[in-house]
């Protein structure tokens, strides 16, 4: 249902777009947006749309990536500058639809090297 593409291999610095495309309409969904987690680590927020359009981001990420909305494409990209090694994760969409659980993508793998 969430298909998500994007991830690779880059070095610090540098910048990766991710997106993730879903087969239903976002227009209605109440929150999407992107978790990461890395191995041994929980999976964690990374960047949340609200229903308000308010944006929420991890204090990690502040003023480097950036959550976008396109309900024409039924998408929801996360840009990424300014990558450290400590992004390094797997990066999970997230779309919740009224107050139902929400869906999680299939994940796409961010490695950044030094």
């Amino acid at each position: 249902q969430l298909q998500a593409c994007g991830g690779g291999l880059v070095q610090a610095g540098s910048s990766l777009r991710l997106s993730c495309t879903s087969s239903r309409s976002i227009f209605r969904a109440t929150r999407l947006g992107w978790y990461r987690q890395a191995p041994g680590k929980q999976r964690e927020m990374v960047a949340l749309i609200q229903s308000d359009a308010g944006k929420n981001y991890a204090d990690f990420v502040k003023g480097r990536f950036t959550a976008h909305r396109d309900n024409s494409k039924n998408t929801v990209a996360l840009q990424m500058n300014s990558l450290q090694v400590e992004d390094t994760a797997v990066y999970y969409c997230y779309v919740q639809w009224g107050l139902t659980p929400g869906s999680w993508g299939q994940g796409t793998l961010v490695t950044v090297s030094s």
